[in-house]
């Protein structure tokens, strides 16, 4: 149990310290996650084929962050989730999800922010785990070489 403890705290502690060195930060509260996927949205408009299906997939999973911000919270994330998608897609780019009193709001008025370099190191890992799963797909359903008899 103090080795856990021990870990997390050493985790607190460096994302600490790449909050203190990096002092960019962006809009929490699914905000910016909302902003990703609306634009992923649009993305995949524009895409046609078997990326597509990628593309729309990737835009969905940005969307379970704020659904899991708000099941967290003890809120209905249907709703939720449904309302800060409209209210983005009426231009309201700075709507997040107001856990305190479980309705949409301006996350720059509540100063609600998240560290830009932790934001955006999960969204490169995330990103780079389903490529890899992708490759792999196509790496299985490539037809074996035929073997050429010398």
């Amino acid at each position: 149990m103090v080795d856990e403890a021990e870990r997390s705290l050493h985790d607190a502690l460096s994302v600490l310290s790449q909050t203190v060195l990096e002092t960019r930060v962006v809009l929490g509260g699914g905000c910016s996650e909302m902003l990703m996927a609306c634009a992923v949205d649009e993305r995949a408009r524009t895409v046609v084929g078997k990326k597509a299906i990628a593309v729309e997939a990737f835009g969905r999973a940005l969307h379970q962050i704020p659904t899991i911000l708000a099941d967290n919270a003890g809120f209905d994330s249907s709703e939720l989730v449904s309302q800060l998608r409209a209210a983005h897609f009426e231009g309201k780019n700075e709507s997040g999800l107001d856990m305190d009193e479980g309705d949409i709001k301006s996350m720059k008025e509540l100063g609600i922010t998240e560290s830009y370099k932790l934001k955006r190191q999960v969204v490169l890992s995330a990103t780079e785990a389903a490529e890899m799963i992708l490759r792999v797909d196509t790496i299985l359903r490539a037809t074996p070489r035929k073997r050429e008899r010398t």
